[in-house]
């Protein structure tokens, strides 16, 4: 029996959702990433990290291959990228005219509009 795409685009999104795992996207945005520097650049416990890592490689985001001594982490597709670019921007314009936004996604957008 196959998912209603709205179902399969839900569950996407909701796997997308959590704070842990969308910084783990923006950081391998600049390319792969070994897993021990994960854990300092999101202040985050190491096991909750990899509960995460697990999350984002079971939907098929993220990959994970061995050298040794750790893992490696990087994106599928550049359309990840994209979509997050997407999200910054939408966020961007609905808060413009409330002053909510946050400090970080200021800068986002002040480093993509060069």
């Amino acid at each position: 029996m196959s998912v209603p795409l709205h179902q399969a685009r839900a569950e996407f999104f909701r796997m997308l959702g959590h704070p842990v795992r969308a910084r783990v996207l923006e950081l391998l945005q600049d390319g792969p990433m070994p897993a021990r520097e994960l854990p300092a650049a999101i202040e985050v416990g190491p096991s909750s990290l990899s509960q995460q890592l697990v999350v984002l490689r079971r939907s098929g985001v993220v990959t994970s291959r061995r050298e040794r001594p750790t893992a490696v982490n990087a994106l599928t597709s550049g359309d990840i990228t994209d979509l997050t670019g997407a999200a910054r921007r939408i966020r961007t314009r609905a808060s413009a005219g409330r002053n909510e936004l946050p400090a970080e996604l200021l800068r986002d957008a002040e480093v993509a509009a060069r």
